[in-house]
């Protein structure tokens, strides 16, 4: 097969190649001045933000889409687990592309707080997120929640015969008949407060017992599907799945009906989602613009009318209508800060759950 080039063609491509190379690693070295309006300017090449995702990714997509639409600027998203960016975030340390880092839980934030990679979260987003609904230390903030409920089989329980607190599932009673997806961040951080609540004995009594009461489902959904197909007659998850599923066809959850613990019970725990900036990030003013919106009015009405069914806790933006609201489900007060997930799964570990 004849080549592209002749000989004197390829020098002449090659040499052009290596110019612009040249060209570019003078520029971004500083030896070469930039193009007009990549200074930093909103919208700018170099005002990029790069996000580590942990929520849902057609929420964030959602987010990202409007921010850029009304900033200019350009958002990369990365996907995976909490825990697992949270884990590659502290790996990379100060040398982390992440801008910012987006949580479904906020035990994974507290990771990234301790290990003292977060900046300090902007007077703005103080301003629009409640004190409540973020962290006492503002190294990171709450960007939506939701809340803790034992989804339960209506055609075998009635609401006399349901547990008055998330404790009551240690009794033997209850062996056999609920389940939970233990190995998930969302059921760890349902444990992260009840650690801070009952304390470490109560803790890892309550996790012994549930080795032998209840069984393990890989992921929420699925243990909901269990409680619907009359496998189990309850499961521990998070309230969204269930709303998700009824405003699909309902098929993994038209048995099923919703009890929230209230009274300021662990079970009554609302969770949240958390939103924070890499101090190592060089778009810190971006990276702070991305997050103001996400909290701000414009995201947070993203969230109340989106399907993800979540909370929003910023600007005074109520829930979406089919949601219990939020104070009233008499949640215990914890500061997320506190939440310790690394004792968590020691415990979990313990107890033969992981």
């Amino acid at each position: 097969m004849k080549s592209l080039f002749s000989k004197k063609q390829f020098s002449k491509a090659a040499l052009a190649a290596l110019a612009g190379l040249s060209a570019l690693t003078l520029a971004a070295c500083g030896g070469a001045p930039a193009p007009a309006g990549s200074s930093g300017a909103a919208g700018g090449a170099q005002d990029a933000i790069t996000v580590y995702n942990a929520q849902h990714e057609s929420l964030t997509q959602a987010w990202v889409d409007e921010f850029t639409k009304e900033t200019g600027i350009k958002v990369t998203l990365r996907q995976g687990s909490d825990l697992e960016l949270s884990n590659q975030i502290i790996a990379e340390d100060a040398k982390s592309p992440a801008d910012v880092f987006l949580t479904e839980n906020s035990p994974a934030m507290t990771q990234v707080e301790n290990a003292g990679l977060f900046a300090d979260t902007s007077a703005t987003v103080q301003e629009q997120v409640p004190a409540e609904y973020r962290p006492s230390t503002n190294k990171w903030t709450g960007i939506a929640a939701r809340s803790t409920v034992f989804a339960y089989d209506k055609t075998k329980l009635k609401a006399d015969q349901l547990p008055k607190s998330i404790m009551d599932l240690a009794d033997p009673a209850w062996k056999g008949r609920w389940a939970a997806s233990p190995s998930g961040a969302d059921f760890q951080a349902i444990v992260s407060a009840m650690l801070e609540l009952k304390g470490e004995d109560a803790t890892l009594s309550w996790l012994k017992a549930m080795k032998e009461n209840s069984k393990a489902y890989k992921g929420n959904s699925t243990a909901m599907k269990a409680v619907n197909a009359g496998e189990v007659e309850g499961a521990v998850i998070y309230h969204y799945y269930w709303f998700g599923d009824q405003a699909k066809t309902g098929e993994n959850s038209n048995n099923v009906a919703l009890h929230y613990f209230k009274n300021e019970d662990p079970g009554a725990f609302v969770s949240l989602s958390g939103g924070g900036v890499l101090a190592s990030s060089q778009h810190q003013d971006s990276a702070s613009k991305f997050l103001e919106f996400v909290t701000g009015k414009a995201g947070q009405t993203i969230l109340q009318t989106g399907t993800s069914f979540e909370y929003p806790v910023a600007s005074g933006v109520a829930p979406n209508d089919k949601l219990t609201p939020l104070a009233d489900l008499q949640a215990p007060k914890i500061d997320p800060a506190k939440l310790n997930s690394a004792k968590v799964t020691d415990l979990m570990t313990q107890a033969g759950l992981l």
